[in-house]
């Protein structure tokens, strides 16, 4: 396509490997050698998306990497998005603009269509770029879908840009799934393997040396590092809620305790971050199928891709009668955008925006109702939290409009319009701001609120630079950076 910038695509043996955060590692290193770095993902499938400058979304994955670049978020960093709506069909965001919802199979149908889009995002990128770090999806070898394909090998050879291949030896079977995707690819697509990072190495790394030239002998590829196991990952945003079936939070025991019901379509959960973060706090993601605690301080609704259905979904865990009891012992709640909205007395789909229930009795514990309809709200967003005057800032990601005799006790000023509902001395609050616990300030003074006395240091958004600056050491000790280069050429 007559692109003259340095590019190369990072594939997986499978989804969960890491690519997201190693390619945020690399977008730090290759920048803090002076590079002028841009992250590219051409399908994403995520319902953790982040807002532009522009108002568009993308996924959260390339707002991270975007952030190692020091650069402002672009639509053209993850021209498609997928946000699953049910197990078998998804909303299609396009350049950062909703098209449409598609089940999986009317979306293979409609993938082809969408590669002159991925490739135009491609090229605009590079015209500001010096390299373009490409992320894959999933596996490189889903070879059933190969036809379709724009995310993987399809990309890569529209593109023509050369592949590494990322294995996570932590899951077991790393051999196997180097050489099984290496034999299942085509010999043109095998050619564009140009070798392989193993990831998340834990031991005596000098015992894996054999490994690398069986699979040298297997299928011809090179090692282009074996890295060691970073626990500092944990502290950096998570893509999807894969991520939530590993860890609730880093402190088990802290002596603040938020319980998080695990909503089948729970959405943009990376809110819940600088609460993990903090060494006081334990954040308990609960599963279907168990009560919500009763020694918690916090029950948190987090934002969901489909609000009725989650809201049914809690009913149907006993999660709303858990709710009322915390409520009845004195115990706080916040809801977040979704979760915002099912606090209220009734959430309305009149347009069936959301599928064929058109209405549902909320929780009723504040006196609102929302009803869903477009258009759909995206926009960045700062402001003050108005019980403090503690600045807060994020954005707007939502279908629907909230109202009712509660506004009138607002939680937060935002671009100068009261927004968010505050009631019972702060026992419930509900917002769609996300996030809300991002500044260090507002968090602080939550948190605070809940344990008088408490001592709190942590600065969240500078911790999570210095992490990426970690990483950038991490990969630049343990990884051939050079060679990746030189292959980008």
């Amino acid at each position: 396509m007559g692109l003259k910038t340095k590019a190369l695509m990072f594939q997986g043996t499978g989804s969960d490997v890491g690519k997201s955060l190693l390619v945020a590692g690399l977008c730090r290193a290759f920048v803090k050698r002076g590079l002028k770095v841009a992250p590219f993902k051409p399908q994403n499938m995520s319902n953790n998306a982040a807002v532009t400058v522009g108002g568009g979304e993308i996924g959260r994955a390339q707002a991270l990497q975007a952030r190692a670049c020091g650069l402002d978020l672009t639509v053209h960093m993850n021209p498609v998005l997928l946000k699953p709506q049910t197990d078998v069909g998804s909303q299609v965001v396009v350049q950062g603009e909703v098209v449409g919802n598609c089940s999986a199979r009317d979306y293979t149908k409609l993938k082809p269509s969408l590669m002159p889009k991925v490739l135009e995002s491609f090229a605009k990128l590079g015209e500001t770029a010096d390299l373009i770090l490409v992320e894959g999806a999933g596996s490189a070898a889903e070879v059933n879908l190969r036809a379709s394909d724009i995310a993987n090998m399809g990309f890569a050879e529209a593109a023509d840009i050369p592949v590494i291949l990322i294995g996570d030896i932590d899951r077991g079977g790393v051999i196997a799934s180097i050489v099984g995707t290496h034999v299942l690819l085509p010999p043109e697509e095998q050619v564009r393997l140009k070798g392989y990072i193993i990831n998340k190495f834990r031991g005596d790394v000098s015992l894996f040396e054999p490994a690398l030239e069986i699979i040298k002998d297997q299928c011809g590829l090179n090692s282009f590092g074996t890295l060691p196991y970073f626990p500092q990952a944990r502290l950096l945003p998570d893509e999807d809620a894969m991520s939530l079936d590993q860890r609730g939070s880093d402190v088990e025991g802290g002596t603040i305790k938020i319980a998080v019901p695990r909503f089948s379509r729970i959405a943009n959960f990376d809110d819940l971050d600088p609460l993990r973060a903090e060494n006081d706090v334990f954040v308990e993601i609960i599963e279907a199928g168990n009560p919500l605690p009763g020694d918690a301080d916090v029950i948190l609704l987090p934002g969901s891709k489909a609000t009725l259905a989650d809201l049914a979904f809690m009913k149907e865990q006993g999660w709303d009668i858990d709710i009322h009891a915390h409520v009845r012992r004195g115990g706080h709640v916040v809801g977040l955008c979704g979760g915002y909205q099912m606090l209220g007395k009734r959430v309305l789909d009149p347009d069936g925006i959301e599928g064929d229930v058109c209405e549902m009795d909320g929780l009723g514990l504040i006196d609102m109702e929302t009803v869903l309809k477009g258009p759909k709200t995206l926009r960045a967003v700062a402001g003050t939290y108005l019980e403090t005057g503690d600045k807060v800032s994020g954005y707007e990601m939502h279908m629907g409009v909230s109202t009712g005799r509660d506004a009138d006790q607002p939680l937060l000023k935002l671009n100068g319009q009261t927004e968010g509902v505050r009631v019972k001395n702060g026992q419930i609050i509900g917002t769609y701001l996300h996030g809300l616990f991002t500044e260090d300030g507002f968090r602080h003074a939550y948190l605070a609120g809940l344990r008088s006395g408490r001592e709190a240091q942590l600065s969240y958004e500078q911790q999570i630079d210095d992490v990426l600056n970690q990483l950038a050491d991490h990969l630049e000790k343990y990884c051939d950076l050079d060679g990746l280069l030189g292959l980008a050429d």
